[in-house]
């Protein structure tokens, strides 16, 4: 037996006795050291509402309440347990009770009946009620649990709802915005170039739609890889991650570096995916508010294909609280994208920082 499961037999089981005759009390006491001398019991008497509701002040397993006094009743003992949400069990103790009144009080709330002349067997009502109220507690903690569960499940499905539909807003303003107006462009020249009269002037607008299509293609390739960077595919995800410094962090004149800690999985689950979005928001952001000169983003490959990122700058940093403070606005939607997208794959996303203190993003996917 562990010590701590001794420790537990050790603890002696309050009772409290509604009784209005000591001597039954000391009966009661003298039966359950008798016939469960391995158990201590502590007693405690009270004969009326007053004394049992502070009585109830304290902390006590059991209650053991007579059927017949003179001032109180098991009815008005219940009726005040259920008045104070109290979830202690309650036993009637009687000298003889008929079945309908027992049956009566067992439906107001009693968790068991005994008769006087069997106290010996006393020791078994009180360790199978307390057994039933541990489940009913442990029921009570799980069915606080799934509750609070689905809750944060139906939370998050709303702010994948939203992360889908910003992004999608996102893409649609790139493609309008910059691929489409590119387009036009392109078609305005080549009319010109059909129309221009002399061929030096359609030379020119020619050459002007070819820049512009290569200007597209370029804002295509830049599109398509925030969307998924061919390298994850192609190369793994040190290569894509590689890719996404030069093409964010280095036109920002940052210095970058990548490192890595144990072996890359050869084949990817979509937590990999992810972890490259992780890191393009990060330095996104770094880019854009911390005024960095230098990043760092450390990769660690963790058994069951498991992915730890954390993304290091040198920037001004911030109130962590005050940024973060529940409302999202334009200043904290990339932050609390990140938080999303990775509660979303099942991961932990931290974030430590302070004014003038950089910025440190540890992510598990």
């Amino acid at each position: 037996m562990s010590s701590r499961a001794a420790a537990t037999d050790l603890r002696p089981i309050r009772l409290l006795c509604v009784e209005d005759n000591p001597d039954d009390v000391e009966l009661m006491s003298i039966a359950l050291e008798r016939a469960d001398p391995s158990r201590r019991y502590e007693l405690h008497r009270v004969d009326n509402a007053a004394s049992f509701v502070e009585a109830l002040q304290g902390s006590y397993d059991v209650i053991l309440c007579d059927f017949n006094l003179p001032r109180f009743s098991p009815y008005a003992a219940l009726q005040i347990l259920v008045t104070r949400r109290s979830g202690i069990p309650l036993i009637v103790l009687t000298r003889a009770i008929g079945e309908e009144a027992a049956v009566h009080v067992l439906r107001c709330g009693a968790k068991d009946y005994l008769t006087k002349d069997k106290l010996g067997t006393l020791p078994q009502i009180i360790g199978r009620v307390l057994e039933e109220r541990r489940r009913a507690e442990e029921k009570e903690r799980v069915d606080a649990e799934l509750q609070a569960a689905y809750a944060r499940l139906k939370e998050l499905s709303a702010r994948f709802v939203l992360a889908q539909e910003r992004e999608r807003s996102l893409i649609s303003r790139e493609l309008h915005d910059q691929l489409g107006q590119t387009l036009t462009a392109v078609v305005i020249h080549l009319h010109a170039a059909q129309r221009a009269p002399e061929p030096e002037a359609a030379t020119r607008h020619s050459d002007t739609a070819a820049e512009l299509v290569n200007g597209a293609l370029q804002q295509l390739k830049t599109l398509s890889f925030s969307l998924r960077p061919a390298q994850l595919d192609l190369l793994g995800l040190v290569p894509a991650v590689q890719s996404a410094m030069q093409r964010i962090a280095e036109p920002a004149g940052l210095d970058w570096e990548v490192t890595t800690r144990g072996e890359e999985p050869k084949t990817l689950e979509e937590n990999a995916a992810v972890a490259v979005r992780l890191v393009q928001e990060a330095l996104t952001n770094t880019v854009r508010h911390a005024d960095a000169s230098r990043v760092r983003v450390r990769l660690r490959f963790l058994p069951d294909k498991r992915i730890s990122v954390l993304m290091l700058d040198d920037g001004t940093g911030f109130d962590k609280a005050e940024v973060l403070n529940g409302v999202q606005s334009e200043r904290n939607i990339g932050l609390y994208g990140m938080i999303e997208r990775t509660e979303l794959a099942g991961g932990r996303l931290h974030i430590r920082t302070a004014p003038g203190r950089g910025v440190a993003v540890r992510a598990l996917v």
